[in-house]
């Protein structure tokens, strides 16, 4: 793989520009971020690249939103013109333990690492704030002019994974995630746009080397090859963002996974380095941990909210959830489950009467 990095073109190499980008990197660490570098604020052809050919091959689904602001993904000058340097942070929310353990429990549904606590957006984004006023402020003191920024997490037009690695915060591993030497593929991933011209990070170094084992560890087989992804075979996708029905032929791939998957990430050799998490706020909850699926299969609409306010699991939904936790109920190979599927074959929605059918046909044939 080809590393593409364009030339600092906006970074300024003066004393004073360093010695503001050492205050900011400092006041980072200090609110709580685990991870900062500085990047000029734009991206070589190898990001537009990827981007279009993940889009021509329709890997990215039903994401529509990743074809209609392809420019401003792209380019972060595309979504700013005035931006001059962006600002990657990273916060570890490595887990405690085996991320995978939840698996071997065939009555509990398995939530992703990165939803079983408060909604990261909110979180990350309270931090960001406070980082981004410490910039204006300190700019202002530093500079002859009055520096703008922009705050974003994961909702923008924003390349994160490019930016960050352009950053020194690690690399795109195979499986197409950020890897960090120091936090594995562990990171929420935030940005800072600001006018300020700023010193480049170094390069972070590492690599993904001859390692495969994310791209064998995933069960629907959603990498083509290294660092391509198709995410209309990612469970992540499946269980989030796709609406309908989930394919008939993946669903047995799904296993007990009810929100998203961390199989590709939890195998990366580079965790062992990791610290788990230290934010507060992104504890996990110990009802997330290991939810039952008996009673998770009971959540009427009202329930649903009630559980998971606060959480990023709320925006997809009860019915999206429930269908979720249906394949799961099926793949559990648990008869004591059946009833419960049996009790959803009725319910309003279509798209979860078709996978409790689905979840009690499967049950029956055990």
């Amino acid at each position: 793989m080809t590393t593409d990095t364009p030339p600092p073109r906006h970074a300024d190499p003066s004393p004073a520009a360093s010695r503001l980008a050492a205050r900011i990197r400092d006041k980072a660490l200090e609110l709580g971020f685990d991870a900062i570098g500085f990047c000029p604020a734009t991206l070589g052809p190898e990001a537009r690249t990827r981007l279009q050919d993940f889009l021509a091959n329709g890997y990215h689904g039903e994401m529509s939103w990743l074809a209609e602001r392809m420019e401003q993904r792209s380019q972060p000058t595309a979504l700013w013109p005035e931006a001059r340097t962006v600002i990657a942070l990273g916060t570890s929310y490595a887990p405690e333990g085996n991320a995978l353990a939840t698996l071997q429990k065939p009555e509990c549904g398995n939530i992703s690492v990165y939803a079983r606590h408060r909604d990261y957006h909110d979180v990350i984004k309270g931090m960001l704030k406070h980082l981004a006023q410490f910039v204006v402020r300190e700019g202002k003191q530093a500079t002859p002019t009055s520096p703008e920024v922009k705050v974003f997490v994961d909702t923008a037009p924003v390349a994160e994974k490019p930016l960050a690695a352009q950053a020194g915060l690690g690399w795109q591993g195979k499986h197409t995630n950020l890897v960090s030497r120091r936090h594995g593929s562990w990171l929420f991933l935030g940005e800072i746009y600001t006018t300020l011209a700023l010193p480049a990070s170094p390069p972070s170094g590492g690599g993904c080397g001859s390692c495969s084992r994310c791209l064998t560890a995933c069960p629907t087989q959603a990498f083509p090859a290294p660092y391509q992804m198709d995410a209309r075979r990612c469970i992540s996708y499946l269980t989030i963002e796709h609406a309908g029905p989930i394919p008939t032929e993946l669903r047995p791939l799904i296993g007990t996974h009810i929100y998203g998957c961390d199989d590709c990430l939890a195998v990366c050799p580079w965790n062992r380095f990791a610290r788990t998490a230290r934010h507060i706020k992104l504890q996990p909850r110990a009802d997330l941990i290991a939810p039952d699926l008996a009673t998770l299969s009971q959540l009427d609409d009202a329930a649903f909210r009630t559980l998971f306010s606060g959480s990023p699991i709320k925006r997809i939904g009860r019915n999206r959830f429930i269908r979720n936790v249906l394949i799961a109920i099926g793949n559990s190979r648990t008869p004591s489950l059946l009833p419960h599927a049996r009790a959803l074959c009725t319910d309003p929605d279509a798209i979860v009467r078709d996978a409790a059918h689905w979840s009690v046909a499967q049950l029956e044939s055990i």
